[in-house]
């Protein structure tokens, strides 16, 4: 459990030319690794699984933990809204180099808290992994509440960590006050990782350590134990880029950053749509602004 301290990188899926790009994938993993992350998520919103086929999922999580060979851990996404269908996605994949998975609550259907408790005890009576919760009520439409997290928590020893995307501060604190000692609790929002480490969060999985990975888990690292002023710093550096990174929506502030860097290509697939001119220069300036880049 506590392997999963520390910084996260919910990893882009690059394209070229519509397809799946694999060597901008791997410069993308190898630029996270040499950065210092503690792990890899695979798979997530970051990644834009909505829009990938079965098929390509499959082979950017194989070559995915191909790549990272075991140099750092690994989490995959399998979520959805239909509990069953979940269900069988997980019984269908073998999860050989996938240390735990990442769990997105159901969207659109807006489930009672009930449906979400019963949704995730499902999914871990057949995971042969431990489960990070996935809460982000601004994309699934429903809240996971801090009571609910805590029953889950307390309910299964399958349940390792939260990733809160929430935005509700108290929420977060009420969550690491009850919870039980075996249990993270990961910020899912990279600009107020830091204010969340002030109270006890034990790490984040992060978009802007795709790019910028040595600050950030840097950042994060000074946060966890106590050395405020060191994480102010680099928080501080950061914090224009990740204003910029979603002004125009996820991954494409990201994916611009990387671009210019010259990782990956910015090209993301519809309904999403590249970040504007105009935000791609301020993106460019704002990077050129760091001290040491």
């Amino acid at each position: 459990m506590n392997k999963f301290r520390g910084t996260g990188v919910a990893l882009v899926t690059p394209f070229a030319n519509g397809v799946v790009d694999f060597e901008g994938l791997e410069r993308v993993i190898e630029h996270c690794i040499e950065g210092g992350v503690e792990y890899l998520v695979s798979l997530g919103t970051t990644g834009e699984s909505a829009t990938l086929t079965p098929t390509e999922s499959l082979e950017i999580l194989e070559f995915t933990t191909k790549t990272i060979a075991g140099r750092v851990l690994l989490v995959a996404g399998f979520g959805g809204n239909n509990t069953q269908a979940t269900i069988e996605k997980i019984k269908a994949f073998h999860f050989e180099g996938v240390d735990a998975i990442l769990s997105v609550s159901p969207y659109y259907n807006k489930p009672t808290q009930e449906g979400i408790y019963r949704h995730y005890m499902a999914l871990a009576e057949v995971a042969p992994r431990p489960i990070i919760i996935y809460n982000v009520p601004s994309r699934t439409g429903s809240n996971i509440t801090a009571e609910t997290t805590l029953r889950l928590a307390h309910a299964s020893e399958k349940f390792i960590a939260v990733k809160e995307a929430s935005g509700d501060l108290v929420q977060c604190m009420n969550i690491v006050k009850g919870k039980p000692d075996n249990f993270l609790v990961l910020s899912g929002d990279d600009a107020i990782t830091l204010p969340m480490l002030s109270f006890g969060i034990d790490g984040v999985i992060s978009v802007v350590a795709n790019a910028f990975p040595k600050r950030f888990s840097e950042m994060v690292r000074h946060g966890l134990t106590g050395n405020f002023k060191a994480a102010s710093k680099l928080h501080f550096d950061l914090l224009k880029i990740m204003d910029l990174l979603f002004v125009e929506g996820n991954p494409a502030g990201v994916k611009a950053a990387l671009a210019l860097q010259n990782i990956c290509s910015k090209e993301v697939r519809l309904p999403l749509v590249e970040l504007s001119e105009k935000n791609y220069i301020n993106m460019k300036n704002a990077i050129m602004g760091l001290s040491d880049f």
